[in-house]
Parts: C-alpha cells; sequence; structure tokens
C-alpha cells in the first residue's frame, strides 16, 4: 500500500511539474522595440543596514538608461544603524548631481509587525507617480530595466507586473547549490503565469499601479506575517485584475541579487520564504507546496526503504530518476534564460542533497522562529 502512494504522489508530481513546465514555454519573451519612454515610475527601495550593498546598487541606478524626468527613488530606511549616510554622502558627491536630484531618503513609518511592508507603504504614500516599481538594496538594477517595464506598460494590458530576478555568488559548491534551488522557484513562477495560475512574485522586481495597490487597500489583512509583501499584494491583485497581472520575460529585466552568505543564512532565508506559503489563499500554491514536500520526503525515504528490502534498487532508481528528470527540465529552461547554465554541472551533487534540504527545512519550520535582518520573527 505504501509502494502505491508513493508511485500516485511522485505520478501527481511529475503531472504539475510538466504542466509548470509547458507554462514556462508559454510566457512569450519580450523584446525592446525602441519606444519612446512614456511611463513615470516611484521605484521603491526599503533598506535596513545595507551600507555594504548600497554602493552597488546606486552606481546601477546611475547607470539607468530612462530619463531622469521620468523616474524618481524613494529609499526608506528602517532603523538601519550602520553607516549608510556616509555612503549616499559619498556617492552624491562622486556623482556630482548626476542621478541623484531624483533620489530621496525617507524614514519608515512602523504601523504593524511587518517592516517591510511599512516601509513600501511608507513611500507609496508620498510617490508622485502612478507606477510603483519595488526591488531591494543588495540587488543589481540592468540598464534598460525601466526601459523594459515601459514598453510592456505601452503595449500589453496590465496593472502589475512580476519580474525575473537572478541569484548569484562566487563560484563555491553551496553556491551552485542556492542558484539551483533558486532556479528551480524562478521556474516555477514563470510556468504559473503561463498556466494562468500566478502564486509567486519576488518584490526585488515587481511593479503595479498605485492605484490598484489602493483599491485592494495594500497589505491589510496580512500584517501579522512580517515577509510577503510580494506573494500577499499579488495573491489579493489576482482577485480582481487576474487578466491584467503577467510575469514580464525578458533578459533586459532581470535584477540581480546575491545568494546567502552562509548555510546559517540561507536556512533562515528558507524559512522565512516557507512562512509565506502557509498563507496562501488559493488551492493551487498549497497543493504544490505540499506536494513539493512530500515528494522529496519520499525521494529522503528512499534509502532507509531500499536498506530495510521494503523496496527493490530498480524501484528506488525509478522513483528518484522521475523527479530527477522533470525537474531538470524546469530547471535547464530557466538556467537557459538567465544564462547560468554552468551552474548545472553540479545538478547531479545538488538533486541528490536538495530533497532532504528541503524536507528539514518544511519539518523545522512549525518549531523555528527566523531571523531577518537583525530581527526576530516568529511563524
Amino acid at each position: 500500500m505504501l509502494l502505491i502512494i508513493c508511485f500516485i504522489i511522485v505520478f501527481i508530481y511529475l503531472i504539475v511539474i510538466g504542466w509548470l513546465n509547458y507554462g514556462f514555454d508559454k510566457v512569450e519573451d519580450f523584446k525592446l522595440q525602441d519606444l519612446e519612454p512614456k511611463t513615470k515610475f516611484s521605484v521603491v527601495i526599503p533598506f535596513r543596514n545595507e551600507a555594504e550593498n548600497l554602493p552597488y546598487l546606486l552606481n546601477s541606478i546611475k547607470a539607468l538608461n530612462y530619463p531622469n524626468s521620468h523616474f524618481e527613488v524613494i529609499l526608506v530606511d528602517d532603523e538601519s544603524e550602520d553607516d549608510w549616510e556616509s555612503v549616499l554622502d559619498t556617492f552624491r558627491r562622486k556623482s556630482r548631481n548626476n542621478r541623484t536630484d531624483n533620489i530621496r531618503v525617507v524614514s519608515n513609518i512602523r504601523t504593524s509587525n511587518a517592516p517591510k511592508k511599512d516601509a513600501i507603504t511608507s513611500a507609496i504614500q508620498i510617490a508622485k507617480h502612478n507606477w510603483i516599481v519595488t526591488t531591494d538594496a543588495d540587488c543589481i538594477l540592468p540598464k534598460y530595466w525601466l526601459d523594459t517595464l515601459d514598453e510592456f506598460i505601452q503595449t500589453k494590458n496590465t496593472v502589475a507586473i512580476a519580474g525575473p530576478v537572478k541569484f548569484s555568488g562566487l563560484s563555491s559548491f553551496f553556491n551552485r547549490f542556492q542558484t539551483i534551488d533558486t532556479l528551480s522557484l524562478q521556474g516555477a513562477t514563470i510556468g504559473g503565469f503561463g498556466i494562468k495560475k500566478p502564486f509567486m512574485c519576488n518584490g526585488a522586481n515587481f511593479t503595479y499601479k498605485k492605484s490598484v495597490f489602493d483599491t485592494v487597500d495594500g497589505f491589510k489583512g496580512n500584517e501579522s506575517s512580517a515577509s510577503g509583501d510580494d506573494v500577499f499584494l499579488l495573491q489579493k491583485l489576482i482577485e480582481t485584475y487576474k487578466e491584467e497581472i503577467h510575469f514580464l520575460k525578458s533578459e533586459k529585466a532581470i535584477v540581480s541579487t546575491k545568494v546567502s552568505e552562509n548555510l546559517t543564512s540561507y536556512i533562515q532565508q528558507r524559512l522565512r520564504w516557507v512562512s509565506k506559503s502557509t498563507r496562501y489563499t488559493s488551492w493551487f500554491p498549497k497543493l504544490l507546496g505540499l506536494l513539493i514536500f512530500l515528494t522529496n520526503l519520499i525521494i529522503v525515504a528512499l534509502i532507509p526503504l531500499y536498506l530495510t528490502a521494503f523496496l527493490a534498487l530498480k524501484t528506488v532508481i525509478l522513483l528518484f530518476l522521475v523527479k530527477f528528470g522533470i525537474d531538470l527540465l524546469i530547471i535547464f529552461k530557466t538556467a537557459r534564460f538567465y544564462k547560468q547554465e554552468p551552474v548545472l554541472l553540479s545538478y547531479v551533487f545538488v538533486s541528490l542533497l536538495h530533497p532532504f534540504m528541503t524536507a528539514y527545512i518544511a519539518l523545522r519550520f512549525p518549531f523555528s522562529k527566523y531571523k531577518w535582518k537583525g530581527r526576530s520573527f516568529k511563524n
């Protein structure tokens, strides 16, 4: 009976991930057409203790191709305790007012248990423009980022746009492990949009109209969760504007960020991400999350089941190869889009270790708090 259940779960996993693979291909690549810029953006960037990363972010803002008159940047200080002010002052002096006049810094106005949501809300309330673009302070923005968003808005009927985010780091197995892990998440994200069941996005590259943010009452109803400024807002927008929410599949719009520095920070990040999934209102991401957990748990259990002679070796190999193959398909497509194919050289080893890490984080989650930006939060 147990063997039949395992086969059923893995078969369903094969079908669902195959469906997401199909969805990935359904999302068309978007190409720039060199249209005259029309859209005006308010770029919102919450930050806390990011003095080390701010120079890279600010230099990427300076290098943006978009007309200075068509966007503003609102940096929201969330009670930082480092020397970020001197970093910004140095940038302003070196830039000689180039790309600095439209950058302003405001303080976060805390009203809930969700500092980042409060920071975004604080910025939106004073934003000059109707199109809000959020990103993070540890990101690097591509040169034609706003140009691509503008042309997408001009040519598509849209009120919200989920953009691509690339994770990368110095060459090491641990960093390749994280990169492959995030490629699977990005692939599933794109696939979800392709099958008309969007369930995930990344706040490091998320664009929406200020007017629709106000229409759905922003983050109201999700203040108890410190994380989730992206996915919870996406879910609220989908309820009213499902046909007008899209994924921007363009290499010109890829925002880059770094993978976690060490195993501890990686686990804390994943615990934070899992905390969001428990509050999904849609059935599809809940089913997908449960299916991923059960499938990875089965893969972990294959070893003891084989050692106790409960499963034959060929059955163990078959179950593993089914998951290995369908995961590789969507990860390969995503790696090709992000031009990160070299990390796939570690895929075999990552596929052996990843189920154990996934199962560990899922089982640890109910009993753990997570730390984020020097603060501790309950799940």
